[in-house]
Formats: structure tokens, C-alpha cells, sequence
């Protein structure tokens, strides 16, 4: 997907997901999605990207597998300028504090990911990179 056609889908799955309680249809219906608001690293500006997550316990587990792409998204670049960041999940609003994750912990939680959505283990046959898997903590919690 082009840039320009990637912002008009990001920026209807976020009117989707606000108008519905953080619920999406079509290809997402049914899977955990989130809203992450980042600082842009150039910018400065916030960006908004909806993304799918694995909620394991009280733990919100990100991946910057850009379907596939041989570079890593905007907002893992955004998060690892300025890891603070906001979370919009069903119709609560938090902020966050970013941490990768690294080693055996990555490639558990990305194998877990990759099982429950086979679309993750094609992304990471896509790519030489290692796909980052990133936490985000509640700064409340």
C-alpha cells in the first residue's frame, strides 16, 4: 500500500474505531486493535496509527512488522525518539510508556502472535529484519 492510500486507510479504521467504542469491522472484526498516539520524531506533532496488539494479563504487546516492509513503521521510529506515548483502547484513553523487548521474550510473544494471526508469521517471512515487539506500560499502573 502506497503512503497516501495508508493514511486514508489508517485515518477511517481511527473514525471507525472512535465511532464504535474501539471496535472495528471488515479485516479487523473480532481482533484486538488499539489506537497509539505517538510524538512524531521529525515533527514533533502527534501521529495516530491503529494497530492490532496482544493483551496477555494486565501486559499491551505491540509489533512494528509494517506488514512485511524491509523498514520499521513511523511509530516505532516515533516511540523510540520519545517512548511516551497515549492508548486508545475500547473507550478508554491512557498514557503509556514504550519498551521493546528483546531475546527469548520477543520470540515467545511474537510466536504467539504469529499462531493466533498467521498474517504475522507471513510478515516475518517478508523480511530479512527482525520485526520489533514492543510493550506499552500504563504510566498509572
Amino acid at each position: 500500500m502506497d503512503a497516501q492510500r495508508t493514511l486514508e486507510f489508517n485515518a477511517r479504521n481511527i473514525a471507525e474505531f472512535r465511532a464504535n467504542g474501539g471496535k472495528l469491522g471488515g479485516r479487523f472484526e473480532g481482533a484486538p486493535v488499539l489506537l497509539l498516539t505517538t510524538t512524531g520524531a521529525k515533527s514533533g506533532q502527534p501521529r495516530t496509527s491503529p494497530m492490532m496488539y496482544l493483551p496477555e494479563g494486565e501486559r499491551i504487546i505491540v509489533f512494528a512488522s509494517n506488514e512485511g516492509k524491509d523498514n520499521h513503521p513511523s511509530w516505532y521510529h516515533n516511540l523510540r525518539a520519545n517512548p511516551s506515548a497515549t492508548v486508545e483502547l475500547g473507550t478508554d484513553t491512557f498514557a503509556v510508556t514504550a519498551t521493546e523487548i528483546t531475546g527469548a521474550e520477543h520470540d515467545r510473544l511474537y510466536g504467539i502472535q504469529a499462531q493466533r494471526y498467521p498474517g504475522f508469521a507471513t510478515y516475518r517471512e517478508r523480511t530479512e529484519r527482525i520485526i520489533p515487539v514492543v510493550e506499552l506500560i500504563r504510566d498509572d499502573a
